[in-house]
């Protein structure tokens, strides 16, 4: 039994280094990309005077740390549930916010399949820009 308990441990240690390890080549992986793009866009730029554009997928590329949830994190944190509170229920939003919210919708996912197919983005990213700040002011004042 004891001869298992410290296999275990010697393999969860290796595991952590191996793991550390390809943190490490990953990053200094992207930074060498980074690095290099860096360097092809001043030459472009050198030689034939105007600036390399990166693809939109590139420009588009937001990082969202929230995506993948961590299992180790959430198996320590065990704590006591909160004391039952009692909540009114939300009021009904109005006509207008749902309109907008629903146009917000159609915008975003007409966004995305236009980024998946590689084509313009700009006034796609204008009009969702557009519809959350009309989305906002309109909460803001209710």
């Amino acid at each position: 039994m004891d001869n298992v308990i410290s296999e275990y441990q010697k393999w969860k240690q290796q595991g952590e280094q191996l793991r550390a390890q390809a943190r490490q080549a990953m990053e200094n992986r992207f930074r060498e990309l980074l690095t290099e793009a860096v360097r092809i866009a001043q030459e472009y730029h050198a030689d034939f005077g105007a600036p390399l554009k990166p693809p939109p997928p590139v420009t588009t590329f937001r990082f969202k740390a929230g995506s993948r949830p961590k299992a180790k994190k959430a198996a320590k944190r065990a704590s006591p549930p909160a004391p039952a509170k009692v909540e009114t229920p939300p009021a009904k939003p109005a006509p207008k916010v749902l309109a907008l919210e629903k146009r917000l919708a159609a915008a975003r996912k007409k966004l995305a399949a236009a980024q998946a197919a590689g084509a313009p983005t700009k006034n796609l990213e204008d009009k969702v820009y557009e519809i959350e700040d009309d989305l906002r002011l309109a909460t803001q004042g209710a």
